[in-house]
């Protein structure tokens, strides 16, 4: 479900499918450990173009990593959301506090 591509102290992590309460868990578990195996990631940037559905657990996922990200003095970034996982990521009050990079950037 998770491809990633380093580059420098930036983490690009490519998500695929669904982000719900069935894989929460697992997709947790594999961030946790790319961010863990190596502390000089800075910049972590979920990348939602093949994301096809999130749910409250996804939510939970996303919070997590940042409180990660922002606790090693980095941040977390988000990047081509299809129109149904910006409207979760609004509503939640995710694009508050969590960046977002625009398409061409990514």
């Amino acid at each position: 479900m998770l491809q990633s591509i380093r580059d420098g102290d930036r983490l690009t992590v490519q998500m695929q499918g669904e982000l719900d309460h069935y894989c929460a868990q697992s997709v947790r578990r594999e961030l946790d450990g790319l961010l863990a195996a190596d502390d000089t990631i800075r910049c972590l940037v979920l990348d939602f173009a093949n994301l096809t559905f999130m749910d409250s657990s996804g939510i939970g996922v996303i919070l997590g990593r940042y409180r990660v990200m922002r606790d090693r003095g980095g941040s977390l970034w988000v990047t081509r959301m299809n129109p149904h996982i910006a409207r979760i990521f609004h509503m939640s009050g995710m694009d508050r506090i969590i960046h977002q990079l625009e398409e061409a950037r990514a």
